[in-house]
């Protein structure tokens, strides 16, 4: 029944059927197959989607495209170019600051590279840049938007392994900082192995304007952090927190919010909001029929049986996440497989926060791996450029988030280090 239940899922994801669709589905066939119960699935797909943390994703959804259309990724961009748009590589470098920023806001990936790449590529093909280079260099940054905090895929895992998202956010700060550091880096490397010129630098006058001007937006990711950290409120309403702040921010400071742009705003959340809550639902269908055929069970004892060490399961599940993530959207990724690994992660002793940021950073990778990274896809029909154009430019940052992922699974304490100060 599981080998027919993938068989006919990816054969629908061959004749381009939608994720949540084709999970749904064939899910459904299967428990039609085996005479189960079929009043109980809308009461399934009804039961993941009714719950409060699952509020905070369409009120991060929000608080990004408000960000991104409200002025406020344009003032921060303005701001970094002003402080560091004179070293080698500046524009690089404030790219990928700015996508550092936009991440601690959004939790979004694609909204992250939607926002800094449609300001960010012109300006650097303008400058000299390759525009392949620019345009991996974005859909790379892009993918801080789900490792650095606030982030929808780890708010997802948090509810799946009922482990505590604010604990979850903090893990991701130190290896979020660490991948922007090394993109940072490699920026600087490539503009001077290049000779590409530097932005003209600015007078202090000028960072004193541009960082006034940028300071309300920069402001946000301590106020949504400081206060789930501080306890004063939970994820879901600090998601609502953002989104009345970037109101207000974005209509009544810079007035570049008005009344006729509400209408797309909302059109664009819901579409992306509701593109994640129908995968949650399909997905929750599949792990109906996992617990119904005790496969997560039976896995757990088949690994407790063999001669498997830990070393070589967590390199086995990073083969899996990131072949995983040339096809599958990082939330049905999470969904589907969480549920199987969680045992193993037990038996293993692996600790739950740390293999969160693990399968994060493979979700990264998914983001800007062919056929369906989503980022090559934003990026593509910003700069209007082939998408093979793009996956060649992203193939030098692909090998650095390798990196970067191997140096997280082997020191641990880069993910567990900010959240034991939290107990």
């Amino acid at each position: 029944m599981t080998i027919l239940l993938l068989s006919i899922f990816f054969i629908l994801l061959l004749l381009r059927v939608p994720i949540a669709i084709s999970l749904a589905l064939s899910t459904m066939v299967v428990l039609w197959q085996i005479d189960f119960n079929m009043t109980m699935v809308p009461q399934r797909i009804f039961t993941a989607l009714d719950s409060f943390p699952m509020m905070a994703i369409p009120g991060f959804v929000l608080a990004g495209v408000l960000l991104a259309r409200g002025g406020i990724s344009k003032y921060l961009i303005e701001a970094l170019k002003s402080w560091v748009g004179h070293l080698p590589g500046g524009l690089s470098v404030v790219t990928i600051l700015a996508c550092m920023i936009f991440a601690a806001i959004s939790g979004s990936s694609p909204a992250t590279a939607a926002a800094i790449g449609s300001i960010m590529i012109p300006a650097m093909v303008n400058a000299g840049y390759d525009k392949k280079y620019s345009m991996g260099l974005v859909a790379a940054g892009g993918t801080l938007g789900i490792l650095i905090p606030p982030s929808i895929p780890l708010i997802i895992y948090g509810i799946t392994a009922e482990v505590s998202i604010g604990k979850l956010f903090m893990a991701g700060v130190i290896p979020g900082v660490l991948l922007g550091g090394v993109l940072i880096a490699s920026a600087i490397f490539y503009a001077k192995k290049n000779g590409y010129k530097s932005e003209r630098k600015a007078t202090w006058d000028e960072r004193r304007k541009s960082s006034l001007k940028a300071i309300w937006g920069a402001f946000l990711p301590f106020l949504i952090l400081g206060s789930i950290y501080s306890g004063v409120v939970t994820p879901t309403e600090s998601a609502v927190i953002a989104v009345f702040y970037g109101i207000i921010v974005s209509a009544f400071i810079y007035r570049e919010l008005h009344f006729r742009d509400i209408r797309p705003i909302i059109i664009e959340s819901i579409n992306i909001t509701a593109m994640i809550f129908l995968i949650i639902g399909a997905a929750s269908l599949f792990g109906l029929y996992l617990t119904n055929a005790q496969i997560p069970h039976e896995i757990g004892a088949w690994i407790s049986e063999s001669n498997v060490n830990k070393w070589v399961f967590i390199l086995l599940v990073n083969l899996l996440l990131f072949v995983l993530g040339m096809f599958l959207e990082a939330v049905s990724i999470i969904l589907i497989t969480l549920p199987i690994l969680l045992p193993m992660l037990v038996h293993f002793d692996i600790n739950l926060l740390h293999f969160a940021i693990i399968m994060t950073i493979n979700m990264e990778l998914g983001m800007i791996t062919p056929p369906v990274g989503l980022n090559l896809f934003v990026v593509s029909g910003i700069s209007k450029e082939k998408l093979g154009d793009v996956v060649r430019g992203v193939i030098p940052f692909i090998f650095l988030m390798i990196l970067v992922l191997a140096i997280v699974v082997f020191f641990p304490q880069l993910s567990l280090w900010l959240t034991e100060k939290m107990d």
